[in-house]
């Protein structure tokens, strides 16, 4: 009865079955560095699970995170959380310590601005243009590392922090069928399933999420006004074990998600437009849209034999953006309307090892090269006129088209090597460097030094410090190509002449060091980090399409510490982070048209916060599993408030906020039915994450208020 409820309920909105994994028994909290991985399971003889593990640990064995800090999440843990894997990734991320929320479903590692890779078993997952959607599911995921501070060889380009996917792969021939919904007009139904045939391995799974808050509301009401999202998730795991040394597997995934944006209510033009006599337009009625879609392939081939294991990837993605303003409006109330579309498509290969040289070094090494292509389409209605010199526009005509196109490609050359040297059974030191170069719209490289340190005097201490220097190209698909001469005497005229420089590659400096106490159950872990960028990257929204613009800051400086504390013990799992820091840059040194000439001006000579710097950070949970089958969990996170213009610019912040959610369920023992309630925002707290001031910002965001949501699953 209960799966012909479900398959109904799917087949209405998909038009074709759905399913999705069943929740392991057990949770545990984000745990530190060196938490094994767990074998698949593999409905096949003892040797061939045997054999799995081992090249599964061969894999891993090609990228450790020695010296590193780094923090891990299991599907147990995601599943423990309220929302379990029917939220979104970065939902989850911001469980961990210094993860930091923002706008757009954004988040930032230790107060950078994206600057994230995603790996996927170790391959590197290229950069798209999407911005509010996440490509990647959490029910994919068996496990994910979040590896940020001072970084070993094989990480590159993207350095705040990596994100690298451990999936599922290997069942027992089955999966789930799941329905879930709630507030917000939510609905998402989902298909998940696993097994195996011999020596191959596959996993899929689908699903559909409706909602009526697709982006965070610009105001604080319980009902977002125009802010639906209609989104499409799919992914596949195959691999293929061709004998006790070598195997072959191909990962793909496919997104398409679709975004009303979210107007403000009340809102009348100045009247300082005019389009055939009209002045005036309700911003209730305002109809802009979004759609972002995504698809990429990864093929591999893991060798081990011996002292040698070597994975050779190739991978692929193609990513699009499409925006679709409302021109009437737009126009009246900024003067422009831009219909947007940019795609990128990106492909290259990743080939990496290591040799086990004796008990004292292993020596490591890779090679990566990239290309990337991205074209940028954009029309733009814009009023024709001139500026006085009070900076205010005179309209001279009626609104004129102008078509703005622009196309490159990007190769991007990277090679590292490192040797970990066991000086003592206590004292572990990592060294190495790598080579990274970049031609596209700039032509830049640099050769980044790497050392880290672990030591581990006595039982259950360990410490570790290391240096690292970075260089991080901007990311190529979201680098404007706007001609600034194309808009001269019109609306969309860059203030005083101000220029429109490429953005640089940054370069950092990076200190990190940190220590992790076991003691017994409880584990205790401090980290603190010290950094200094020239030519730091940031990005911003400039315009109505909510496309993130990156610039340079001439100089940079970061710095902080974090916390975290995690208890496990029988039936009981808690943990909880903090978090401080403080990011501030000086002197805008690309992109310049796109900011007010008087905050350029006081920019020059003063450092000033960065706009998604936050002075303190928290999270925290907890979950409790009875032996009836049934589980209860608590999350948390707090934030002190991100930036907002004040006296100078981002020199006022917002009011500081912390958010509660409870989740239940019970597995009904002798079935494959699971029930969960999940009420997100307890006590219903109306906070804001954006209030649309500040550098690079282009509109308010509210927190979600409190929602209830209920799911239901069957294993198949």
């Amino acid at each position: 009865m209960i799966r012909s409820l479900l398959l109904a309920s799917v087949a209405v909105i998909l038009a074709q079955p759905a399913l999705a994994q069943e929740a392991p028994p057990a949770a545990d909290p984000p745990a530190a560095a060196g938490a094994p991985a767990k074998a698949g399971k593999i409905a096949n003889d003892g040797r061939d699970i045997v054999v799995t593990t081992r090249l599964d640990r061969a894999r891993a064995s090609i990228q450790p995170s020695l010296g590193a800090t780094t923090y891990t999440i299991t599907n147990e843990t995601i599943q423990a959380l309220p929302g379990g894997d029917n939220q979104q990734l970065n939902q989850i991320l911001l469980q961990l310590p210094g993860v930091v929320q923002d706008g757009f479903g954004q988040f930032h590692v230790r107060d950078d601005h994206n600057n994230l890779q995603y790996r996927i078993n170790g391959t590197i997952l290229p950069e798209g243009v999407a911005v509010f959607g996440q490509t990647l599911s959490p029910r994919l995921v068996d496990r994910f590392d979040l590896r940020t501070g001072a970084l070993p060889a094989q990480y590159g380009l993207r350095t705040a922090g990596i994100i690298d996917i451990t999936t599922k792969s290997g069942f027992n021939n089955g999966g789930e069928l799941s329905l879930y919904g709630g507030s917000h007009g939510t609905i998402e139904p989902s298909i998940e399933y696993g097994g195996s045939t011999g020596a191959t391995n596959y996993y899929v799974t689908g699903s559909y999420r409706h909602s009526d808050l697709g982006i965070e509301a610009v105001d604080p009401d319980r009902t977002a006004l125009h802010d639906k999202t209609n989104q499409y998730q799919g992914f596949v795991y195959l691999d293929h074990t061709l004998d006790e040394g070598n195997r072959v597997s191909f990962i793909g995934g496919y997104s398409d998600q679709s975004f009303q944006i979210p107007n403000p209510r009340g809102l009348h033009p100045d009247g300082t437009y005019s389009v055939g006599g009209v002045t005036d337009f309700l911003s209730d009625n305002l109809d802009e849209r979004q759609r972002e879609r995504t698809a990429f392939g990864i093929a591999s081939f893991l060798h081990d034999a011996g002292p040698v294991t070597l994975q050779a990837s190739l991978f692929a993605r193609y990513s699009s953006l499409r925006y679709t303003p409302d021109t009437l409006g737009e126009l009246l109330f900024n003067g422009i309307a831009q219909a947007a579309f940019k795609q990128d498509f990106s492909v290259g290969g990743q080939l990496e090892g290591v040799y086990r040289a004796g008990d004292a070094h292993t020596l490591r090494g890779g090679v990566i090269i990239s290309r990337d292509r991205g074209n940028s389409r954009t029309t733009s209605q814009v009023f024709p006129g001139t500026v006085d010199d009070n900076g205010d526009f005179h309209q001279s005509g009626e609104p004129i088209s102008i078509a703005d196109n622009g196309a490159a490609t990007e190769w991007t050359y990277s090679a590292y090597l490192q040797d970990e040297w066991k000086l003592s059974r206590a004292l572990t030191v990592n060294f190495g460097g790598r080579f990274d170069h970049y031609n596209g719209f700039r032509a830049e490289s640099q050769f980044s030094p790497r050392i880290n340190a672990v030591l581990t005097p006595i039982h259950g201490l360990t410490l570790h410090a290391g240096y690292a220097r970075y260089f991080s190209p901007a990311p190529f698909a979201n680098v404007a190509t706007t001609s600034v001469a194309k808009f001269v005497n019109t609306s969309a005229e860059a203030p005083n002449g101000l220029t429109s420089t490429t953005p640089f590659a940054e370069r950092q400096d990076y200190l990190d060091i940190g220590a992790e106490q076991k003691l017994g159950d409880v584990t205790i872990g401090i980290d603190a980090y010290h950094r200094r960028s020239k030519n730091l990257i940031d990005e911003g929204q400039f315009g109505a399409p909510i496309i993130l613009t990156p610039f340079n800051y001439a100089h940079g400086r970061i710095d902080g510490v974090e916390g975290n504390i995690s208890y496990a013990h029988g039936a009981w799992q808690i943990y909880g982070n903090i978090a401080y820091a403080k990011a501030q840059g000086q002197t805008i040194a690309s992109g310049e048209f796109n900011f007010d000439p008087a905050d350029v001006a006081y920019i020059q000579n003063h450092y000033i916060y960065l706009d998604h710097d936050q002075t303190y950070t928290g999270s925290g949970g907890a979950s409790y599993r009875f032996s009836d089958g049934t589980k209860l969990g608590t999350s948390m996170i707090y934030g002190s408030g991100l930036r907002r213009d004040g006296d100078v610019p981002n020199g006022g912040k917002l009011p500081p906020y912390a958010v509660f959610n409870l989740t239940a369920s019970h597995h009904f023992a002798g079935t494959g039915l699971e029930v969960r309630a999940d009420i997100f925002n307890v006590a219903d707290h109306v906070y804001e994450i954006r209030d649309g001031s500040g550098i690079g910002v282009g509109a308010p965001q509210f927190g979600q208020r409190r929602g209830f949501f209920f799911g239901i699953s069957e294993k198949i």
